[in-house]
C-alpha cells in the first residue's frame, strides 16, 4: 500500500509552506486534504484556487452545498462528506438540506433537486448530457454560467475525492462527528 504523508508547515516541500499558511488561517489548523495535497505544491495551490472560484460563483450557499455533496456522495468520498457537512452547518445551510443530501433522499424543492440531477447526471456522464438534460436545468430557473459553474465545482471535487481515495486521508477529528458512508 502507498502511503501518503500529512505534512505540516515543517515537513512541507518549500513551496507548499505557504499555501499551508493559508489554510490554517483560513480554518483555525490544516486540514487532512491540505496537508496530503501539499506534497504537489501545484495540485495543493490550484484546489484552493478553484476553491476560492467557486465560493465567488453565481451559486448561494445552498446551491454550492448541492454541488459539492452531489459530488462528494456519488464519488463515495469518505472524507468529503463528513468535511462538506461541517461547512454546510458553518454556512448555516439548513440541516434538512445537507441530510438529504448525505442520504441522497429528496431536496426539500424542486430547484435543488434539479442542480443535484444536473450535477449527478454531468459526472456520471462525463459531460456528454444531451441538450434534454441541459434544458431541464435551464427550465428550473439555472442560467448557461451555472451549467459552466458547475464544471468548475467538480474540477475542484475531482482534485479532493480522488486524493483522498488514493491517500485515504483520515477524516479530521472535527470532522468525526460526521462521518459516512454511502447508503446501501
Amino acid at each position: 500500500m502507498t502511503e501518503f504523508t500529512l505534512h505540516d508547515e515543517t515537513t512541507a516541500p518549500d513551496a507548499s509552506k505557504p499555501l499551508l499558511a493559508k489554510s490554517k488561517a483560513a480554518f483555525g489548523r490544516v486540514p487532512g486534504l491540505h496537508a496530503v495535497m501539499a506534497e504537489a505544491p501545484g495540485l495543493l495551490e490550484g484546489y484552493q484556487k478553484l476553491h476560492e472560484l467557486f465560493v465567488n460563483s453565481s451559486f448561494d450557499k445552498d446551491e454550492m452545498t448541492v454541488v459539492w455533496q452531489a459530488i462528494n456522495v456519488e464519488n463515495e468520498c469518505h472524507y468529503c462528506v463528513p468535511g462538506h457537512t461541517a461547512i454546510a452547518n458553518m454556512m448555516g445551510v439548513d440541516a434538512e438540506i445537507t441530510e438529504a443530501l448525505r442520504n441522497e433522499t429528496p431536496l426539500p424543492n424542486a430547484r435543488l433537486e434539479a442542480l443535484r440531477d444536473f450535477t449527478l447526471a454531468l459526472v456520471r456522464e462525463r459531460g456528454f448530457l444531451d441538450d434534454a438534460t441541459v434544458q431541464t436545468f435551464l427550465d428550473a430557473g439555472f442560467t448557461k454560467q451555472q451549467v459552466l459553474e458547475v464544471i468548475l465545482g467538480y474540477s475542484q471535487k475531482i482534485m479532493s475525492n480522488y486524493t483522498n481515495h488514493l491517500a485515504k486521508t483520515p477524516v479530521d477529528k472535527v470532522n468525526e462527528k460526521y462521518n459516512w458512508q454511502k447508503a446501501g
